[in-house]
Formats: C-alpha cells, structure tokens, sequence
C-alpha cells in the first residue's frame, strides 16, 4: 500500500481515471503475484524430476498453476472478496473491524484469527522482499557465471538501500511503480508467446483434467507439488489489502486486461520450453530470453522486485498503523512523508525489524530455491484466515444462509487447507521461520491487547465518577481550589471517570483552571470519520466539559488539528494558554494478576517502547504537561 485516499467513486469514473487508477494498481497490487513467475515454475519441477520430467507431468503443473491462478485470485479475491469492503477498505483488520460490530458471541475466535492474518501477511513482507530480490539478481549467473559468488552481496545492497530511502517516502518514485510493472508484464508475456510454438501441445494444460489426474495418481509427490504450486499466487492478499487505494473495478480491469492473460502466457511458455528442450528444466524462466536479452531482463526483473517488495513494505506500515489504532499494538513513531498524502506513512520501528529479519533471511538462505521453500506456509495460512473471516461476513453483512455460505465457501477453503497442508510439508526445509515471525507476532498483538483490558479493569476499581468528581468540586468551600486562567485539557481513555492526571494536579498543585476539558479520542470501527462526525461535546457544569474525538482506523489522530476544527463550533479556548495533562503510568509486573509473569514482562516492555502520547497525538510540545503513577499488573 503505497499511499492512502479516499476510495474512488466507483459510479462516476471516467474511462481516463479508471485507466489511471489501473495502471497505478498493477505497480502496487500486482507487483508481487508478477514476480512469481521467476522461481513458481522452476521449483514445481522438482519433486518430480527425481526420475526425469515427462510430458504429462509439465503439462500437468501448467494446468495445477492456471487453474489456481483462475480459481483463487480470480474467483476468491478479483470476483468475491472485493466486494466485502469495510466502507470501501480492505484486508485483515478492516474486514475484522467491521466483523467485530456484528460479532454474535465469538468475538475472542474472530479477533485471534484477525490477529493470525496480520501475523501471517508481517511475515509476508518480511520472506517477500528477500525471496524476490535475491530470485531476480540469480538471473546473473546466466548472463556471466563468474558473478555467481556475488549475488548474496549485491541483493543485501540492493536491500539496504531500499530500507534506508523508506524514511525519503515513496511519492517521487511511485508514479514510476505502475509503468515499470506494466513493462514487465508485457515482456513476459512476449518471452510466453514466443515459446509456446515451442510445443503447442502446451495447451492442453487449459484443461483441468491434466490438473486433477495428477494429484490422483502422483500421491505423496502430488501434494509436495502443490507447495510449490501455490508460488503461483503469492501476492493475492494485496488484492484485498489495497482496495481501498484503488477502487474495485480498476484492480479488476488491471488483472482481466493484463496480470492475468501475462501470467498465463508466460507460464505456456515456460511448460512449451521445457517439453521441448528438458535441460532448460534447470531455470525456465531466464532460459526463454536470448543471451542478449539476459543482462536487460535481470535489470528489469529486478526492478521489478523491488517495486513488489516497496509494495509489501508499506503494506506492512499501514496494517500496523491500523492495529495501532484498533488497540492490538502500543503507539509507535510514525512520520509522514507527504505534505498532502497522509497515506504516505514511515514508521521506524517496523522498518528496522523488517530491515533485519529480511537481511538475516537472505544470509542465512543464500538462494532463492532454499527460500521458496519457507515461503509458502505465510500465504496459504493467510489465505484460509481470510477465507474463514469471509464465511462470517456473508453470513453477517450479506444475510446468506448457512446452506449457502457453505456451499460457496466450503470447497475453497478445503482447497487452501489443501494447499496449506503441502506447505506445511516443508516446516522442516525452513518452513519454521513464517510459522515463528507469525507466532511471535500474534503473542506481541495479543498480549498488548489483553494486558491494557486487564490494566483498564485494575483501575477501574480506584477511579472516581466524573460526574460526582465535578458535583463536588464546584461546591464553594474555603477549601476549593485557587483558579487560575486559560485551559486545561485531560486526556483519559474513561469518559466516566475523573482522569488521573486531574487529580494528581489538584493533589500535587491545588489549582483548577478557568475551563477544563476531560477528552478522550476513540477509534471507530470504520476506515475514516467525516469532518462533521469528528466530535461529541457534552457540558458538564460551568466549568468542566467533556469532548469525544473520533478517528477511523486508516486516519492519523492529530489532535491539535481536530481541535482547532472544534473551536470554529464555540468551545472557544487560546491553544496557547491551553494545557495538554498527561497520565504516565509506571507498571508493576504481578505474577498474581491476569496474565502469566513473562506475559506482563512483555506488556511493560512493549508499553515503555511506546511512542510518547504527546508526539503521537500530535500535541503542542511546550504546552503539555505529565504527570505518573504506579500500577500493578
């Protein structure tokens, strides 16, 4: 996801916008799927070149691989999933966001299986990146062989430079991603066309005979081969994930007019060289170009990876701002990197652990084939959490019936389960390592959000009701406090209770100011909220009120802004004679409390690593004031 806009109006598209908005989709959305052919083919084969490769057997794996192609990208994620939108946004947590406000007593069941995908698509981005990168720059040892040896140091530099221009953002060279992508498509799907004379035998493979006849007869090999044959659709879940960026129909245009007949063409041409010339079998995909072609193809093929891995990259930053904002992760550094897109996001933190899982995957790996074996495992879990999230949103948003929902759903999430199992064939070729960064994922999301339900409970119990608080306060005694001019405004995450940091200040201060503002900012189960749905105002007494923010979970909290839009409606206030009061809580770890103790021991690490709520929020950084507690959990 490169940057963020409103969804176009899909009833008001101009066939010049429609083709704009397709173009800047096959850089973004396509660019990984389109990498695919570099290595999906080439590592089909070998399960079943123990004994030599026979035709049936090629032409086989070209049906297994169209008909996946056909069957899940385009029935599930082009025709099917793209219309289960979350105001005109998908993906994971959008579509777990909107599932949440019908959930019918399994929310704990939905939220784990929203916080698997996301898991599993931040392990995604990580084997993405070093799998293509290192699967394009291979190409070399065909165009000189003695570069061979260099091809591990040239893709971590490639690699580097590629996180280090993340923090640049990606505005300048994204209207580039489309046109880029759009080239390479066309050239594959030239080196297909050019092959398939190859051996027009090669056809046949539209058949789905070839397809279901091999796994019934190949057994133990069939199913090995069908780990590898889902390489052919990695990339399908940015499908979803950017829908939100470009609309449904130009990603549907983008595939039905290019992505797919491409991908198409250019596997034919790889099954019609193979039949032909078997020793091509070693690498079909560079094999189809001619020696002069080589050393352009790798460059573009390259290119072309790395606009995929850019593309999965900010994806990553998006989804963990949406998890930030739905409460699964602690706040994080995020800068903008666009004036005018506020899509256009950088976030620290997650690029340096992207930065090293990549790079420890590409030295620890070393080649493109060891790595494809670790790879599939991530997408195929991700996939079958979509496909079971989608059951519940029909079922839900779309009033089907259970008869129904099943006899739609059921067999593809039977062929995913298929396809994972293969996968999980290889746990022990590397397979471990997406399960691992999923697992390790899912722990960090799922203990933030456990352990501030647990901490909100705890002081729960101490808190005092706004309301009695105020009732109190405003009684004029000799013992009320001095007033001093201007604003004051608490940020708490309970409306009903009196903030900490209001208490602490009349404890510590003995001062209550002319206005106080007891503020909380909520996070919608939306992607984003109008300007004129943005607060909720609601006077307490003379001089206390309370406001509620609301942000939708693709939009950045700024704060000052939403207030200076609130002053235009009378809450009148100088910003600077105002005064932000923070509470900071210093957490005690409590081996009697709700969690396991390292579970805790996370939970305060994570939220010690949170970004500060005054820069997050965007808060004027002379005018806000903090003030701590200790609490045990």
């Amino acid at each position: 996801m490169s940057e963020e806009s409103h969804p176009p109006h899909e009833g008001h598209m101009t066939p010049r916008k429609l083709f704009y908005l397709a173009l800047g989709s096959v850089g973004v959305v396509y660019g990984d799927i389109g990498t695919s052919p570099l290595y999906a083919f080439r590592e089909a084969l070998k399960p079943v070149a123990h004994d030599g490769v026979t035709r049936f057997e090629v032409i086989s794996l070209i049906s297994l691989m169209i008909w996946a192609l056909t069957i899940i990208v385009t029935i599930k994620y082009v025709l099917f999933l793209l219309r289960a939108d979350n105001d005109g946004e998908g993906g994971t947590l959008s579509l777990l966001a909107l599932l949440m406000k019908t959930a019918n007593g399994h929310t704990a069941m939905l939220m784990l299986l929203g916080l698997m995908g996301a898991a599993l698509f931040l392990g995604d981005a990580m084997i993405t990146p070093a799998l293509s990168v290192l699967s394009a720059v291979e190409g070399l040892k065909l165009v000189t062989p003695s570069l061979a040896e260099y091809i591990v140091p040239i893709s971590v530099a490639i690699l580097v430079l590629l996180f280090v221009v993340q923090s640049r953002g990606t505005g300048a060279v994204a209207k580039f991603f489309g046109p880029i992508t759009a080239v390479w498509f066309l050239v594959i799907a030239a080196a297909g066309i050019s092959h398939i004379s190859d051996d027009f035998g090669i056809l046949a493979a539209f058949n789905p005979y070839y397809a279901v006849s091999f796994l019934l007869h190949e057994g133990f090999y069939g199913v090995v081969v069908l780990g590898a044959v889902f390489l052919t659709v990695t990339g399908a879940e940015a499908l979803y994930a950017d829908l939100g960026h470009f609309g449904r129909r130009p990603i549907q245009w983008a595939w039905f007019a290019l992505v797919f007949p491409a991908l198409t063409l250019n596997y034919l041409g790889q099954g019609a060289l193979v039949l032909g010339r078997p020793e091509t079998m070693s690498d079909p995909f560079y094999l189809m170009f001619p020696q002069w072609a080589l050393l352009p193809v790798v460059i573009l093929a390259t290119a072309a990876t790395i606009i995929a891995s850019q593309a999965v990259i900010t994806g990553a930053f998006s989804l963990v701002r949406q998890g930030i904002n739905l409460g699964f992760l602690p706040r994080m550094e995020i800068l903008f990197t666009s004036e005018t897109n506020t899509g256009q996001i950088f976030l620290p933190s997650v690029n340096a652990v992207l930065f090293f899982g990549v790079i420890f995957l590409v030295l620890s790996f070393k080649t493109s084939d060891a790595l494809a074996t670790a790879y599939g495992i991530s997408v195929t879990g991700a996939m079958v959490v979509t496909s079971i999230m989608a059951f519940e949103f029909v079922r839900a948003r779309w009033n089907w019936s259970l008869p129904v929902a099943v006899i739609a759903l059921a067999p593809l999430v039977v062929l995913e389960m298929i396809f994972l199992g293969a996968n999980l064939l290889k746990i022990h070729d590397g397979g471990y390592i997406p399960i691992l960064i999923a697992t390790a994922f899912t722990v960090v999301m799922w203990t933030w959000r456990r352990g501030t339900a647990i901490l909100m409970e705890k002081t729960r119990h101490t808190d005092i009701p706004l309301a009695s608080f105020v009732s109190s306060i405003e009684r004029k005694s000799e013992h009320s406090p001095a007033q001093v001019p201007g604003t004051a405004i608490f940020l708490t995450s309970d409306p009903e209770s009196a903030p900490a940091a209001l208490l602490h200040n009349l404890k510590h201060n003995h001062v209550l100011h002319d206005r106080n503002v007891i503020l909380t900012i909520r996070t919608v189960n939306k992607p984003r909220v109008p300007s004129h749905d943005r607060y909720k105002v609601e006077p307490i007494s003379e001089r206390f009120s309370r406001v509620e923010l609301l942000f939708g979970f693709m939009e950045s909290q700024n704060v000052s802004q939403a207030l200076a839009t609130l002053r235009k409606t009378g809450l009148k206030f100088d910003i600077m004679s105002t005064s932000f009061y923070l509470g900071r809580r210093k957490l005690v770890p409590d081996a009697k409390s709700g969690m396991p103790y390292w579970q805790d021991r996370l939970y305060i690490a994570l939220a010690n690593a949170a970004a500060n709520p005054s820069d997050y929020f965007r808060l004027p950084a002379n005018r806000v004031v903090e003030l701590g507690s200790h609490v045990i959990i």
